[in-house]
């Protein structure tokens, strides 16, 4: 498994999880408003929110995918995500559905419990973020 994929597959399965694994001391404290510089030369992904108690629901993370790799196939489970494309071209394939092309300056959305899989079909390095939060309370 690449380390995309595996960082993919356990930055999902941690989403599932997280809830009860927040300490008593941390489930009280709030999120702080603040600012995380993206390195748009960066070659590699980097988490931008990871999740309480820094952010309410809510994870993102900028992707770097280089030509013809993919993020592996995962699921959305009980969260919903969007997708902000910075640069690149690609596609988000649905599983057993459709295929999203993705440009520069294009967000695409995947609801929840939808598998699917995010590919560079361009020239160019594709650079995105995601961002993921909890469908329902």
């Amino acid at each position: 498994m690449s380390p995309r994929r595996l960082l993919s597959f356990l930055f999902l399965s941690a989403m599932v999880t997280i809830a009860p694994s927040i300490s008593a001391q941390s489930a009280n404290r709030k999120p702080e408003p603040r600012v995380v510089q993206l390195d748009l030369s960066a070659t590699d992904s980097m988490d931008i929110l990871t999740g309480p108690p820094g952010t309410v629901t809510m994870h993102s993370g900028y992707m770097v995918l280089a030509p013809g790799k993919s993020v592996g196939r995962h699921s959305t489970r009980g969260y919903e995500e969007a997708l902000i494309v910075l640069a690149g071209s690609g596609e988000m394939r649905i599983i057993n559905s459709r295929t999203m092309q993705l440009k520069p300056y294009s967000v695409a959305y995947c609801p929840p419990a939808t598998e699917h899989d995010v590919f560079n079909t361009g020239n160019d390095t594709l650079r995105y973020v995601y961002l993921v939060a909890k469908a329902k309370n």
